[in-house]
């Protein structure tokens, strides 16, 4: 599984696979256990940060299907929409810093081509 460029960037703590989880895919609501297989994190270690999300109603209990309770990310919860601006304000940061060195490495190739001629 690809880095998403805010893990790459705040780094791939569980935590975060599971913040940077929840919010692209916000708009769907998921069990625990699919939560921690696409997040790339184990049972067990969802299992004692979820807590916590429970807690701090990060994460809102949506129907249940079964057995397995369904979760998806709170956006009502101002601590979940400040961290979502975070996370976006992240992404934007790299993809501007990714151009740069992009239109740099433009430039140089620009330059060396003009100088070889």
């Amino acid at each position: 599984m690809q880095k998403s460029l805010f893990l790459k960037a705040q780094g791939s703590t569980p935590r975060n696979k599971i913040w940077d989880f929840l919010i692209v895919h916000q708009e769907y609501d998921y069990s625990m256990k699919d939560i921690a297989k696409f997040a790339g994190v184990g049972y067990t270690t969802l299992k004692k940060i979820w807590k916590d999300f429970e807690n701090n109603h990060l994460v809102v209990n949506t129907r249940n299907v079964g057995k397995a309770k369904m979760y998806k990310l709170n956006v009502d919860n101002s601590v979940v929409q400040k961290f979502t601006d975070f996370y976006w304000s992240v992404i934007d940061s790299k993809i501007n810093e990714q151009n740069v060195v992009s239109k740099a490495e433009h430039k140089c190739a620009s330059k060396a081509k003009i100088v070889a001629e």
